[in-house]
């Protein structure tokens, strides 16, 4: 349950972190507003807000998956291998030897596919409809 919890509000943050990374000017200007040089969302204003939200939200994400990362990590058996519910292989049958080859008076078939008969040669039609018939 608890688990459940933090995984959800480690995808809100994440998606906010997302949100805010984009909102950002790559030149550090913040959404690049203009606007008079007093006030709380200059562009200056705007950028060290940003930044501070930005900083906030990425520490938030590492926190809440490294606790995610500690608490699965607790529960439950510790690898996928050991939760899949597979039989045991039985060593014995993978030491029998291989069952010896017919002995029929037939020759041996040999293995793989039978090959592809060839294609009846046509007209070169893209449409598949039937063509006129080849004169001669």
């Amino acid at each position: 349950m608890l688990v459940a919890i933090l995984l959800s509000l480690n995808i809100v943050v994440c998606i906010a972190l997302v949100g805010v990374v984009l909102l950002q000017r790559s030149e550090g200007g913040a959404l690049g507003m203009g606007g008079g040089p007093s006030g709380f969302m200059t562009a200056r204003g705007a950028g060290n807000l940003l930044t501070q939200v930005t900083w906030v939200l990425a520490g938030t994400f590492f926190v809440l998956s490294l606790v995610l990362t500690v608490m699965s990590g607790r529960s439950g058996p510790s690898s996928v291998v050991d939760r899949m519910k597979v039989d045991p292989m039985d060593m014995k049958s993978l030491s029998k030897a291989a069952p010896p080859p017919p002995t029929s008076d037939q020759p041996a078939q040999p293995a793989g596919p039978a090959p592809a008969p060839e294609p009846a040669p046509s007209l070169n039609n893209p449409f598949g409809l039937p063509g006129p018939a080849p004169s001669k």
